[in-house]
């Protein structure tokens, strides 16, 4: 038997998803949605994670953290991490400049410190993706640890920087830096199958939930059994998992996690930390 860590993270994007990711600036029903995430989803959320004493990592944009400062707060007061999300959920690769990108980020460390204290440790792209400046102005403004990334599904790993790929030549994935990579994938995320969007980009949702739910249960279950100190990161966003009738399923989800010998709940910081011990 082999120990294993889960950790529940969520991206607290409220409307700001819809703004930047989805160009919906006069769309208020969009929006609405958004407003449920902070106002109605995430208190559920924070209830469910207090009756059952487990950690949870929230990656907030600081336009939530602004937009939304008590929803924001009682995460924080609560006991909960709050991590880097962007400040106005930009793509990275979408900037015109490094300049732009990194005012952006840095716009966010700002949010971050208002609310509690200290500058995050961790960054997690709006898009998991980086553009070609944000490695190193990850690494120049000091941060620990991404989650963006996906070269492993259970293991964290280093960042690799310098790749190469040429078109008429072979691929060269560059030399690990010091930047702990905590992998995530789009098969643990509850965002493009349960998210309706009537309109591009990512016409998506609908998808039934119990393959979505059973899907998560075999991925944890085979880590389990064959990963040595595997580590399952699940991507949640309150505006989705915090309806009603989800809630429900993530807590027999937890439950079933629970049952398993050596499984320990962590907070993401607490995993790079260790990591690089």
């Amino acid at each position: 038997m082999t120990d294993a860590t889960v950790c529940l993270s969520y991206d607290f994007d409220a409307v700001s998803t819809w703004l930047w990711s989805y160009d919906s600036w006069d769309m208020p029903t969009r929006h609405s949605r958004g407003v449920f995430g902070a106002e109605v989803a995430t208190p559920r959320l924070l209830g469910l994670h207090d009756k059952y004493g487990i950690p949870a990592t929230w990656f907030i944009p600081g336009h939530t953290i602004d937009s939304f400062e008590e929803a924001s707060g009682e995460v924080w007061d609560r006991g909960y991490d709050i991590q880097h999300h962007g400040w106005s959920h930009t793509g990275p690769a979408t900037f015109e400049t490094r300049e732009d990108e990194q005012a952006d980020i840095e716009r966010g460390i700002e949010s971050i410190q208002d609310i509690t204290g200290r500058e995050p440790t961790g960054y997690r792209s709006p898009a998991w993706d980086f553009s070609q400046h944000t490695l190193d102005i990850l690494q120049e403004l000091g941060f620990d640890w991404d989650s963006s990334k996906m070269a492993s599904d259970f293991k964290p790993h280093y960042v690799y920087g310098g790749w190469s790929a040429p078109e008429d030549g072979p691929y060269e994935r560059g030399e690990p830096t010091d930047l702990v990579e905590l992998p995530v994938s789009w098969q643990r995320d509850d965002w493009p199958p349960l998210t309706f969007t009537w309109a591009r980009p990512h016409r998506m949702g609908y998808v039934s939930e119990n393959s979505i739910f059973q899907r998560w249960y075999d991925q944890f279950d085979w880590m389990y059994d064959h990963v040595d100190d595997g580590v399952f990161i699940l991507t949640m966003h309150p505006q989705v998992m915090g309806q009603a009738h989800r809630i429900q399923r993530l807590e027999k989800l937890i439950q079933h996690m629970q049952t398993k010998d050596g499984v320990e709940f962590k907070e993401m910081d607490t995993v790079a930390q260790e990591f690089e011990e």
